[in-house]
């Protein structure tokens, strides 16, 4: 199919809400895509930090395979081992007491369950404020729609969830002030990715779970892009040294099928029979295949290999590029700040065979697998630069 065919059939079929480029991809392989046309395209987009482990990992491929051919879905009526097995490995990486999990299908329906919890938590003590982050993105489901701190995104949508307020992102004295004995939760992101790749201080963090833990506040931390390794730590909140009472995950956790998952310590997960439910969350396939990425992923030489990379992809941004005011970021996940459209910048990188993306106003985002080499990074590099330069003449 080329894209006059592909760009006819989605006119005609498919809602507009989204703004494709111009291509048809058909297959991939390692950290290379693939167009109908044959031309390949270094992803260093990873279909928005989802594929961690490239295209066509062997491990992911051989836990699908096996478990579709024994058991593909059932109902949460009845248990399944995949789901077990990775519910016991989730709650013994993430630290918290007890923890307890809750899988569903997306980073937004985790955000939701994680809201519910919270609000279910608060009943009866006189907390039902929310308080999440300006610059935020949580989702697009009405609940984590709310919680997204960026106006931009509400449009057309008003009225939405009530009692949710907005903070100021790395403001320990607006944190301070908008924490109040009616708060049932706050929800932060360790960066905000959406938001332009912005980091949250280590300062603002800890301030965040002292808060929360005098006021008995649930601390709710999003890890759906940042999960799974991305920032050197299997989650980032490791590398802050603060530990959640929920944590929020999707994205790169079953190397490309959808599933998320919602991590909560003993005292937040609330939940009894009947007070929520999904038709495929903790389906047995995505489980097999999100048990394979932890095999790989959830290692301490892995780990060590992605904060190796993530130095020398920095090191490969020209810094004193004129174009280039600011990168930001931790792990295989920066932000170069530019002076120029970051969208056009995108498009300019697809036309040389780079795929990046963009993040808030100003930034490109570059979030490579985790396994990309450093050959791969030093194309990518050469390629952002060409691109770069190609606004300079």
């Amino acid at each position: 199919m080329n894209f006059t065919e592909a760009k006819t059939l989605a006119e005609k079929y498919l809602m507009h809400a989204y703004n494709p480029y111009p291509l048809v991809l058909a297959e991939g392989k390692g950290a290379y895509l693939y167009d109908t046309e044959g031309k390949a395209y270094l992803d260093f987009l990873s279909g928005i930090a989802v594929n961690s482990l490239g295209y066509g990992h062997e491990g992911v491929l051989n836990a699908i395979f096996t478990q579709a051919a024994k058991l593909m879905h059932t109902s949460n009526f009845f248990y399944t081992e995949p789901t077990l097995r990775l519910a016991e490995k989730l709650s013994q990486l993430s630290g918290l007491e007890d923890g307890k999990v809750f899988f569903c299908n997306s980073g937004a329906e985790a955000n939701e369950t994680a809201f519910k919890l919270a609000r279910l938590h608060g009943k009866g003590k006189g907390k039902n404020k929310v308080v999440a982050c300006r610059g935020s993105f949580h989702g697009r489901t009405m609940g984590s729609l709310t919680l997204t701190g960026q106006s931009k995104y509400h449009d057309g949508f008003e009225p939405l969830v009530p009692n949710v307020v907005h903070t100021e992102f790395n403001n320990v004295e607006a944190l301070a002030k908008d924490l109040t004995s009616d708060t049932c939760a706050l929800f932060v992101e360790c960066i905000q990715g959406e938001g332009g790749v912005v980091p949250a201080t280590k300062e603002y963090l800890k301030k965040a779970r002292e808060l929360c833990d005098q006021l008995d506040i649930l601390l709710v931390i999003d890890e759906v892009q940042t999960g799974v390794g991305r920032t050197g730590t299997f989650f980032a909140y490791e590398g802050f040294g603060v530990k959640p009472d929920i944590v929020t995950m999707a994205k790169a956790l079953g190397g490309g099928l959808p599933i998320g998952a919602v991590i909560a310590s003993g005292k937040a997960a609330v939940f009894t029979p009947g007070k929520h439910g999904t038709t495929f969350g903790g389906n047995a396939v995505a489980a097999s295949a999100a048990l394979a990425v932890l095999d790989q992923v959830a290692n301490p030489e892995f780990l060590a290999d992605v904060s190796a990379k993530a130095e020398l992809l920095k090191s490969k941004i020209p810094m004193d590029h004129p174009l280039v005011k600011e990168v930001r970021g931790i792990g295989l996940m920066l932000g170069i700040v530019v002076t120029v459209p970051p969208g056009d910048v995108a498009a300019r990188a697809l036309e040389l065979g780079l795929i990046v993306g963009t993040a808030g106003t100003n930034a490109v985002r570059l979030v490579p697998p985790l396994t990309v080499t450093a050959e791969e990074i030093q194309k990518a590099a050469d390629l952002l630069v060409q691109s770069l330069n190609s606004f300079l003449k």
